[in-house]
């Protein structure tokens, strides 16, 4: 029996000292990627705009990742989403993207939800490239952990885990709007 109670408050302490420790790391996950596109901001804006783009360039908008989707009529502007659900793991996953705002000279910011994962804000953000020609564009992804330990640790992943999916895509969003 002492034993027992021995093990119990072990686990119990082990347990508070990593949500005391959890609380040290911060409570947002950020992931950002930037970079310039040699085409016009219209270019650009026309491709992160419509919903229906994003299977060409968006990892997690391409066809072997979302097996079924769902768009709004119309696909695009403030308001306009897409339902998606696919196989992940043998586990069926969906999700929902749902343009908040889209500003043709600023960018597009949408709301990503996914079943059993916190929501994720994401914004792209456009503007005039500083030499003049082509279009500076930033990837922004941010997501609330709150205060659970797991959570938080996840997003202590995040830029390692979703950064080079960001740079996939901002290079064949590149690739389409270049013409190349």
């Amino acid at each position: 029996m002492r034993v027992i109670k021995l093990f119990l408050l072990s686990v119990f302490f082990i347990g508070l000292l990593i949500f005391l420790l959890s609380l040290l790391l911060p409570s947002r996950a950020i992931v950002e990627r930037s970079g310039v596109i040699d085409a016009p901001i219209g270019t650009v804006y026309a491709q992160i705009n419509d919903l229906k783009t994003w299977q060409h360039w968006n990892p997690w908008a391409a066809p072997g990742t979302a097996q079924e989707i769902r768009y709004s009529e119309p696909a695009f502007g403030t308001g306009a989403y897409y339902t998606w659900a696919g196989v992940q793991t043998d586990k069926r996953i969906t999700g929902k993207v749902t343009i908040t705002n889209s500003d043709s000279l600023k960018g597009v910011y949408y709301n990503m939800d996914f079943e059993g994962m916190k929501s994720v804000k994401a914004t792209f953000n456009l503007r005039p490239a500083t030499t003049g020609t082509g279009t500076a564009i930033l990837w922004r992804l941010e997501t609330d952990l709150g205060y659970l330990p797991w959570w938080k640790l996840r997003g202590f992943l995040a830029d390692r885990l979703t950064g080079p999916q960001l740079e996939d895509g901002l290079t064949k969003l590149k690739s389409i709007c270049e013409g190349k």
